[in-house]
Parts: structure tokens; C-alpha cells; sequence
């Protein structure tokens, strides 16, 4: 299975509760905080949701 890495690049300040729980769902916390994951359909849905607020990269 694929490994990608999602950084917190933005703040969730005035984002929606929804976007904020995905956050929190990836395990971001901190802007800047790195994590990796699987890149299951259901991770790559809630990136997807969050994309103005993280980047994303292959891990390798």
C-alpha cells in the first residue's frame, strides 16, 4: 500500500467543525506537524476535503 505524508499548513481558525474533526481525524494538530498514512480511499477523501489547509506528498 501506498504511504503518504499530509503537513498542517494552515490554521483551522474559521473553518467549519466538519473540516476541523477531519483534522483531528489525520491527527493534525499543530500547523507545520507532519504525518503519514496509508493512502486508503477513505484517507484520500478526508485530505481531499481538507486540501486548502494541508499539503500532501508521496512517502518514500
Amino acid at each position: 500500500m501506498a504511504k503518504i505524508k499530509v503537513k498542517k499548513v494552515k490554521s483551522a481558525i474559521n473553518r467549519t467543525l466538519r473540516q476541523k474533526r477531519i483534522l483531528e481525524s489525520l491527527g493534525l494538530s499543530k500547523i507545520g506537524q507532519v504525518v503519514e498514512h496509508d493512502a486508503t480511499p477513505s484517507i484520500l477523501g478526508m485530505v481531499a476535503k481538507v486540501s486548502h489547509l494541508v499539503s500532501v506528498e508521496e512517502a518514500k
